[in-house]
């Protein structure tokens, strides 16, 4: 199992590559939600999401035979970005599944990374089966986006800087895909800030991970029901589920139009464009605002990737008046 010392050996390694991100309270942002609220602008990464810190660990972290193989991931974008960026530090081949009709924009900063892209099956569990098969055929090195010790030490250094920034931290929002950002800050925060709580945010519509969770047995969907990829796994990851377990304090749901109208105030209180998942933790401040009143709150801005057509939904109308 990871332990914090995993997360400071991972610290400096990501320092020599990516950058410090901010960690601020928006005052606009912190009265709507009557808390001390900061937010973790994960979206100033240089793929715009949180999940490059584990990506380039990792990477750094693989023996020469399996460089010279190549990589494969599955992903619907934030995963498979970081794969790509860290593909091009290191000078390995990175292929990459993702769901037809994925995130176009998320697509083209894949190839742009220089990914090679195969596209497979309506969604994140359908593109993994079809991943996991070439990974078998190819002898690519398969790295998943939850199970992997050096990911989740590598996301971990998120929290270990949200600490630094922050003195005193009453709760920690962060959004629950597959867990590798919920595990490593519930890592780092047992071991600098005990009282904190860890709270991780799914949607309502994807619901499996909050609900293996809560039930302490596995829970699977056939279909899900939200607009937010970075949220929409079917099925839980044995080691993160694991980790959570031990480390998470509490999860919460919550629905897309909480987190559409969560993108509205953090685009009208912050000028940052957060994507459906990074917004989910805002939303979970304003459904737990009652709870939170007065509190120190951090909530994790995972990601920035915001497919176009979603921005349209969520900006208000303009009067000529």
């Amino acid at each position: 199992m990871l332990t914090y010392q995993d997360i400071q050996d991972a610290r400096p390694v990501v320092s020599q590559y990516l950058p410090q991100t901010l960690t601020r309270k928006w005052p606009l942002l912190a009265q709507r939600l009557g808390c001390d609220f900061y937010l973790k602008h994960e979206n100033h990464q240089p793929t715009g999401a949180f999940k490059v810190r584990g990506g380039v660990y990792l990477l750094s972290q693989l023996g020469h035979e399996q460089c010279r193989q190549g990589i494969i991931g599955c992903t619907t974008g934030n995963h498979g970005q970081s794969l790509a960026y860290a593909a091009q530090i290191f000078d390995v081949h990175c292929v990459l599944v993702v769901p037809e009709k994925n995130n176009p924009d998320k697509c083209a900063a894949m190839r742009a990374l220089g990914a090679e892209l195969i596209e497979s099956g309506s969604d994140f569990d359908d593109a993994k089966a079809c991943c996991e098969s070439l990974a078998a055929k190819q002898g690519y090195k398969y790295v998943h986006s939850a199970n992997e010790p050096h990911l989740i030490a590598g996301v971990g250094t998120m929290a270990d800087e949200i600490f630094d920034a922050v003195e005193h931290v009453d709760v920690l929002l962060v959004p629950i895909g597959l867990g590798s950002g919920v595990c490593g800050s519930g890592i780092v925060a047992a071991a600098r800030s005990p009282h904190t709580r860890v709270v991780g945010v799914q949607s309502v519509g994807a619901p499996a991970v909050a609900e293996s969770w809560s039930t302490g047995k596995t829970v699977a969907y056939d279909q899900l029901d939200t607009f937010a990829e970075g949220l929409a796994t079917r099925a839980p990851a044995e080691m993160t589920m694991s980790l959570m377990r031990q480390t998470m304090h509490d999860v919460i749901l919550v629905s897309d139009d909480e987190i559409r109208q969560s993108m509205s105030w953090i685009l009208s209180d912050t000028h940052n464009l957060p994507e459906p998942a990074g917004a989910a933790t805002t939303a979970a401040a304003w459904k737990m605002r009652d709870q939170l009143a007065g509190k120190t709150v951090v909530g994790v801005l995972s990601g920035g990737n915001c497919d176009l057509r979603v921005l349209r939904d969520i900006l208000p109308e303009q009067s000529d008046d």
